[in-house]
């Protein structure tokens, strides 16, 4: 089916070179000092790193450094280069294309990098000593995952195979110079499209292997299910994940992970257990594999747990399994006897060590910055393999996205290498971030928050609130940058999101707080939060509103259903019917499986007593509904049907469909700003103040 490769992080989240003559905002006609505010336009400035990539030796770094093209509106990538030694910061390359995924070769000496030259997708191989780039490959798919075998002599990669569509009729062909309609779409299969991909081709994604010196890609696997992420055990031997399973379909974070060997591609199973086995790297003395999984208890969030097991399969062990977090990103160091790892902390995202006997220890912290939109924490790592490792990561902070960072393997030292917008937000008046803790009304639970306060704030209880809900559920807000965020404060909302139950980063239990409780009691957690900002006379109470995306989205309609108090709504790409998402979204079988974990056609009672689309006579409150015209993952009817039955009842209602937009809306940057700014004109006109100030100017 070819969507596979991302079925495990959709679901986990239900609902992650600058260049000049396009980049930023276009000056030459500015007459007038621009707002230093953070207004609309500055979208278009943000810079950002990301992927960071240490080379061997820990001496340079290569990392991606996106920016904003005005022109084209997209977030476009460059690779960059950082000497740690010489304290230069250059471009790799001259060309104006995208390039991106650089990886070092096992010596240091090139680098392997995607791009696209004449409209096609490419691997080249940049040569570091004789400064020029050789490509490997044109191709018709777009290559991925592209990473160096052991000696540096072949790159293994993935790349989706087409086969052949069913069929039921052979159609008749038509005269010359007809225009019949377009022959017909047949499927098969029980996902049959994906958010961000649309209607599925017929194929499945397969791991293929290509010498450095040239030549053909071979394929290297086959069959219907898709095996992603291909890693080297040896110079003969490549690792991957995937469900060779018959009934794939139906049990959608299945994974093994299996052994290939090249010479004959022979296939062997590695993993066996129920549940998702997956992201294998091996030690670089050989001998040991790190991986990560769980088994699977079928409910609607499990942590990501990690496991070593012996290069042939055996031994396999849970090495750390009382640690708190969930496992993300996992690196060796080079005398194989630690693993390096990323996990989510308390709202922030942390990179731990542990020894192979399960002792760990906290390096560093505040890694992310990389999620533009919305305050998510978002951030990667590398790590050198030099006797005294060096660690490359991305830095995230409050008031700017992610700059390029490097520390010690002590998480000492550490130093941020780049300032890729220090050229125009110190020169803006920026929104202050502060942290408060509350106790949930419902059970006391201890709720995380931030508040983004607009430029000048005092506490007078005057200030409006808009109150931004995460998506997920199961993901993590942390005290970052975020564009969206910084405009709601810069028109002078205080600005508050939270990490309600069900939320990660705070433990395995506060998020199965809502295995089939949701939406439920992270209502009372986040109107909690509402009441501390009341309570502070940080904000009016008539003059308070409520947004959120995807799971927010849900939460949105859900709070609306429950409370008047709110001026206004904005419910954004929402689940409004949870049997029409379970039947018809791309993670529709997960959403049965594992959420409701009953059939629709069975018991509707369990899929309509959590749906809002059930309690629309409770709904007062003007709700604007938005989504984009390409999502798949809570699709277009879901916000149509709250905005019909609003419209039915009575209620203020208006509906945004985004042209194009796939369920990540601010995946371009007027996207972004179309968003904020239509949400806060919806907000306005319903703000009690604005009226009244609307009102007293008519009747002068």
């Amino acid at each position: 089916m070819g969507y596979r490769l991302s079925v495990l992080a959709a679901v986990c989240g239900l609902l992650a070179v600058n260049s000049p003559a396009v980049a930023g905002s276009d000056m030459s006609n500015q007459t007038e000092q621009p707002s230093k505010r953070f207004s609309a336009e500055r979208v278009f400035d943000i810079e950002y790193a990301s992927d960071p990539q240490i080379s061997p030796n820990g001496k340079k770094v290569a990392y991606i450094r996106h920016s904003m093209d005005k022109m084209t509106d997209r977030d476009t990538s460059r690779i960059w280069l950082y000497d740690l030694e010489k304290n230069t910061h250059l471009p790799l390359l001259d060309s104006s294309a995208s390039s991106y995924s650089p990886r070092w070769s096992p010596d240091g000496s090139r680098l392997l990098y995607g791009t696209v030259s004449d409209g096609k997708p490419e691997l080249k191989v940049y040569y570091l000593a004789d400064n020029r780039s050789v490509s490997l490959a044109q191709f018709s798919q777009s290559p991925s995952r592209a990473t160096w075998s052991p000696d540096g002599k072949h790159i293994a990669f993935n790349m989706f195979v087409k086969t052949a569509k069913p069929s039921f009729a052979t159609p008749p062909t038509p005269p010359k110079g007809a225009k019949w309609n377009p022959g017909v779409k047949v499927f098969d299969d029980l996902t049959f499209r994906f958010d961000g991909a649309g209607y599925l081709q017929e194929g499945a994604t397969q791991a293929f292997v290509l010498p450095v010196d040239g030549g053909t890609p071979r394929q290297l696997t086959f069959g219907e299910a898709d095996m992603s992420a291909p890693s080297w055990l040896d110079n003969d031997t490549i690792l991957v994940s995937g469900n060779r399973g018959e009934n794939r379909d139906m049990d959608p974070i299945e994974s093994e992970i299996y052994a290939v060997e090249l010479a004959d591609l022979s296939i062997k199973a590695l993993t066996d257990r129920d549940g998702p086995d997956g992201s294998p790297v091996v030690s670089p003395n050989g001998k040991l594999i790190a991986y990560r999984g769980y088994d699977d208890k079928v409910l609607s969030y499990q942590q990501q747990n990690l496991y070593l097991m012996n290069a042939d399969g055996s031994k396999q062990r849970e090495i750390i399994a009382d640690f708190e977090g969930s496992i993300g990103q996992v690196a060796w160091t080079s005398d194989s006897k630690n693993i390096v790892f990323l996990s989510e902390d308390y709202g922030v995202l942390s990179l731990y060590k542990t020894s192979l006997k399960g002792k760990v220890t906290k390096l560093l912290t505040n890694i992310g910055g990389t999620s533009i939109g919305r305050p998510y924490a978002a951030g990667s790592f590398s790590i050198s393999k030099s006797s005294k490792p060096t660690i490359a990561y991305t830095a995230g902070s409050t008031d700017k996205p992610a700059d390029l960072a490097v520390a010690n393997f002590k998480g000492k030292k550490q130093r941020v290498l780049t300032a890729l917008n220090d050229d125009v937000l110190p020169y803006l008046e920026m929104a202050k971030i502060e942290e408060i803790k509350v106790k949930s009304s419902h059970d006391g639970k201890e709720i995380e928050a931030w508040v983004a306060l607009p430029p000048g704030f005092k506490a007078d209880g005057s200030y409006p609130m808009i109150i931004e809900i995460h998506g997920g559920p199961h993901t993590m807000y942390g005290p970052y940058f975020a564009s969206e965020i910084q405009r709601f404060a810069a028109e002078g909302y205080v600005t508050v999101w939270a990490n309600p139950r069900g939320s990660t980063g705070y433990g395995e239990d506060f998020a199965q707080a809502i295995d089939r409780a949701y939406p439920g009691n992270d209502y009372h957690d986040l109107m909690t939060v509402v009441d501390e900002l009341v309570a502070r006379k940080y904000v009016d109470d008539k003059r308070l509103f409520v947004t959120g995306g995807s799971g927010g989205g849900i939460l949105t309609a859900w709070i609306v259903t429950k409370t008047n108090r709110f001026a206004a709504a904005a419910s954004i790409k929402p689940v409004i019917n949870w049997m029409t998402m379970a039947l018809a979204a791309d993670i529709g079988q997960y959403v049965r499986r594992h959420w409701i974990r009953e059939d629709p056609w069975s018991n509707p009672e369990e899929y309509l007593k959590r749906s809002p689309i059930s309690y629309m006579d409770k709904v007062s409150t003007p709700t604007l509904m938005m989504v984009g015209e390409q999502d798949f993952r809570t699709p277009a009817w879901e916000a149509e049907q709250f905005y019909t039955a609003l419209k039915m009842n009575g209620v203020d209602t208006a509906l945004i469909r985004v042209p194009e937009a796939p369920h990540y809306i601010a995946s371009r940057p007027s996207r972004l700003i179309a968003k904020t700014d239509n949400i806060m004109g919806w907000f306005a006109k319903y703000d009690p103040v604005k009226i009244a100030e609307k009102k007293a100017k008519k009747e002068k």
